[in-house]
Formats: C-alpha cells, structure tokens, sequence
C-alpha cells in the first residue's frame, strides 16, 4: 500500500530536523540551545529528535551525594545493615535504601550487637542534647559578667596570680613575679592586670615551656601573636622531656605548652601581691554567715 504524499512529508520533515538535532547534540548544545536554535516548543517532540543521543558532560550536573552514595554501597559491601551505614554516614534510610537495595544482604546480626547500637543511637542523641544545654547555660553565664570594672579586675587580678603564679617560701626567698600558664584566656586577664597596675610591658620577659614532642616554633608564634611582640624577644625555650611510660593527653595541633612570664624588678610588686592577697583573706574570714547567704 502506497504512503499518501502527506504522511511521507511529514516523515521526511521529522528525519531533517532529527538530522539536524543530532548535529547540534554531537556539537555540544543542550536541549534548551537546540530548542532555540531550530525553534522546537514541544518538549516530546525535541526529546524524539536527539532520541539515543547522550547529553555532553558540561550538562550533566554533579551529585553532591555522588561520594556518600559509594561509601554506603562499599559498607553495604563489607556486610553493614541499614542501621550501620545510616549512623556512620549520617544519611536517612530511606536514602541508604535506596543507594544499596540492588545489593545483597548481610548476614542477620547478633540481637546483642543490634541492642548495642539501638543504644548508641539512643547515648549519641543525649550527648547531642547536653551539648546543647551546656552552650546554652556558658552563652547566658558570658553575659552575666558584662563590663568589667577597675576594681573587679583588680581583685580578680590577685586571686588568679595567687593561684597560680609563682610564691616565695621561708626556705626558699623568692620576691619575684612569675606567671605561668597554658590558656590563653588567663594570659590574656594577666596582662590587662599588669597594665592597671601601670607595669610596663618593656619590664616582661616571655618564655616557652613545652614538650620535647610538640611544634616548638609554632608555639612561640602563637604566644608572640597573643602578647603582641616578636619571636626574637622570646628568652630560650624550656623543653620538658616526655616520660615513654606516661600517655599525654595535651597533644595535637592546639597542644602549645605553657607560656612564662616573668616581671622585672617585681620584688615590690611581689611583696604588694602577697599582701592584696592577705587582705583578701582577711575580708572573707570576716563575713557572717561565711559564704553562706549569696546563691550560685
């Protein structure tokens, strides 16, 4: 039976401008410029023509869930259920299953295995919780204390040092200042101290105490970025030799020892320190009742 002269037109036209759609496709064009380009409208029409015709790369969108999809798939490989891949990956299940259920399945689990990590699940969501509590409970502390007066820093100044600066004993005379510490807060409180008390900072000397296995340059960078001087004014570093049969637990990158801060000529200012301090003592020693009425 013979086409009628329209049907073979029509079929003639569709070929042509597959023809063409192919060229464009094999050039690089997305859909949308071949769409343009030969001034197609009907998607299913457009979608006919390039038909077979695989897309050029620079359409092809990147899934940012491409990495996680294999590392479930490669859990799933070695034998990981649901549970496991979706608490090590901190995917939903219903991605997990979608990723790996053309995989087979693992072996049953043992119940005490899966009661264990019904339990972690449960332990890591009450972690979660605390640690949203605990942030909460510092951040309304913080704005507790607000402004600082003179005084407040003042009295604050001679407990910290009395806690943990450096004291003169009746068998050991020793009417110097020197501080002490590994937390750059302290440090930070110290120095404003020692600035009301107008001590100049040309009378500090710096020094690094840490141990022998740690970044010893990169500590004194960090300590000479804290107190605002160069490395080259740092005195020589004291290094601490690591016992092999004790496990430190201060390592890693924010590991930078201690910081030592000595004052000239603070004979004075030492002997002043130890008497703020006894006043202190004396003031607290005098309340009634002792440090019983105030709430904490």
């Amino acid at each position: 039976m013979a086409h009628s002269p329209g049907k073979t037109s029509k079929y003639a036209d569709f070929e042509n401008l597959r023809a063409q759609a192919i060229t464009l496709r094999r050039q690089g064009m997305s859909l949308r410029q071949i769409r343009d380009h030969l001034k197609i409208h009907n998607n299913d029409l457009l979608n006919r023509l390039v038909h077979g015709e695989p897309a050029p790369d620079w359409t092809k969108r990147p899934n940012a869930k491409d990495d996680l999809r294999e590392r479930a798939r490669e859990l799933r490989r070695q034998g990981h259920t649901y549970d496991q891949i979706e608490a090590a990956l901190g995917c939903s299940r219903s991605s997990v299953s979608l990723w790996v259920r053309d995989l087979p399945k693992p072996e049953p689990r043992d119940p005490t295995e899966q009661a264990k990590l019904a339990a972690r699940k449960r332990w890591d969501h009450e972690l979660a919780i605390r640690d949203d509590q605990r942030r909460r409970t510092k951040a309304a502390a913080t704005a507790e204390i607000g402004a600082m007066t003179p005084r407040e820093l003042f009295m604050t100044g001679v407990a910290l040092y009395w806690a943990e600066g450096g004291k003169d004993k009746p068998y050991a005379r020793r009417e110097n200042v020197q501080f002490v510490n590994s937390d750059p807060g302290v440090i930070r409180v110290f120095l404003a101290w020692l600035d009301l008390l107008e001590v100049e900072r040309e009378r500090l000397r710096y020094r690094v105490m840490i141990h022998m296995t740690a970044d010893v340059e990169g500590a004194q960078r960090y300590w000479a970025g804290l107190v605002g001087v160069d490395t080259s004014a740092f005195q020589p570093t004291t290094i601490k030799k690591h016992n092999p049969k004790t496990v430190r637990k201060n390592v890693g990158e924010d590991y930078r020892g201690c910081l030592v801060i000595n004052v000239l000529q603070g004979a004075d200012l030492y002997r002043r320190i130890e008497g703020w301090w006894t006043g202190m003592v004396d003031a607290v020693s005098g309340l009634t009742p002792p440090l019983s009425s105030g709430k904490v």
